[in-house]
Parts: C-alpha cells; sequence; structure tokens
C-alpha cells in the first residue's frame, strides 16, 4: 500500500466516513472514478487534498501530546531540523517548532510539504539555506578527488559544529576534530567506515556544547 493510499485511509478514519458508499461518493466526486485502484497517482493525491480540505490533518499526537510528523518527506525534513538544532540554530527539537518554522518561512502548510514532493524541496531547501546562514554549513557536492565522507551530511554538520566551538580550525589539520570523532564512534580512524548513524552520535554529542555556546555569545 503507498503512502498516499494509507494516508487516505487515515483520512476517513480520523473525519469518521467510515461508509465505502460514502467514500467512494468523495473519489467521483473529486476525480470521477469511484476506487482508488482507477486512480492514477495525481488523482490520489487530490483525494487526499479534498480530506485536508475536510479537517483530516497529518500530525498525529504522541503519547506525551507533543504534535508528530507522518509521511513520505517527515524524516528527511526532521534530520534537518534536528542537525539545526543541534548546531543551535534552532531552540527546540520538537515537530511542533518544525511545523511553525517552516509555515512563517515559506508560507507552506505540513499538509502539503510532508506528501507534495514540489513542496517538499522547497522546505528542504528553506532549512538548508537558513542552516548555512546561521552555522555556515557547507553543503556543496564534492570534488572528483575528495575523500567520500566528505560529501556526507552528517560530516558537514558536524564539521561546522566543531569550528563554531573552535573558530578558525582548518580543514586539512582538524586538530582535535578527528580525535573527538573517533572516540565517540568507537571507529579506528577510517572514515569511510563511518555510518550516517555514527555520524549521528557525533552530532548529539556536540549539540549541547554547541547550544550552550551559542547561548552564552552576547
Amino acid at each position: 500500500m503507498t503512502s498516499t493510499v494509507a494516508a487516505i485511509f487515515v483520512g476517513f478514519k480520523q473525519l469518521g466516513i467510515a461508509d465505502e458508499t460514502d467514500q467512494r461518493a468523495i473519489y467521483s466526486r473529486v476525480t470521477g472514478k469511484p476506487r482508488l485502484s482507477l486512480m492514477k497517482p495525481p488523482e490520489k493525491d487530490a483525494v487526499l487534498a479534498e480530506l485536508r480540505r475536510l479537517g483530516f490533518t497529518t500530525v498525529p499526537r504522541r503519547a506525551n501530546g507533543r504534535q508528530q510528523l507522518t509521511g513520505r518527506a517527515a524524516k528527511k525534513v526532521q534530520a534537518l531540523w534536528i542537525a539545526g538544532w543541534n548546531l543551535g540554530v534552532f531552540d527546540s527539537r520538537d515537530d511542533a517548532a518544525l511545523i511553525a518554522f517552516v509555515k512563517r518561512q515559506t508560507g507552506l502548510d505540513h499538509a502539503s510539504w510532508l506528501h507534495q514532493a514540489g513542496d517538499t524541496i522547497a522546505v528542504v531547501e528553506a532549512l538548508k539555506a537558513w542552516i548555512t546562514r546561521e552555522a555556515g554549513v557547507d553543503w556543496s557536492p564534492t570534488g572528483k578527488r575528495d575523500a567520500a565522507y566528505l560529501g556526507r551530511y552528517g560530516y558537514k554538520i558536524a564539521w561546522a559544529q566543531w569550528r563554531i566551538l573552535h573558530p578558525g580550525a582548518d580543514r586539512i589539520a582538524r586538530k582535535g576534530f578527528d580525535t573527538f570523532v573517533v572516540a565517540t564512534t568507537g571507529t579506528t580512524g577510517m572514515w569511510t567506515e563511518i555510518s550516517d548513524a555514527e555520524w549521528q552520535k557525533v552530532m548529539n554529542a556536540l549539540g549541547p556544547q554547541v547550544r550552550a555556546a551559542r547561548k552564552a555569545k552576547p
């Protein structure tokens, strides 16, 4: 089952539209087709958009009552948001703060950018641009002769964190940074073997230091 179809069924449940006849009436009104199996992806997206118009929200609540993003773009956008939080750019890592930020910066509602590819790209680029302005992360692709790890987002973010803590740090020498990464990940210094999950450990370890340093600035 595709994520769009799954979202449609969740939408019907949330809106209390359990009767199959009522569901098909919406299908027919929106697309002219009575069943999802007859629809192309854009038509399914149109059905989902109609359910959102009727009040369906794709932001459920966690057990603690906080908003929780779901949808095809959730993990990618959340990863960027948490990166910004670990860089001291954003004050909260909660999904509610992310939703509010994106709305202010782009005017896009989460119901759109969580599922629409074009809107997702706009949100991702807006977050990356903001993080670059505030924390100096260099997202540019690596050159052909550069080591592969230099292209990993985890490395780029961790290195930006290190430079916030150690202004003037040189990428070639990287005094202290290599030692910190090895100690945090337990690797032997083979940088190409450091996984995205291990880079996340490095970012999470540096995060409290970075946030404290930025807050301490006058």
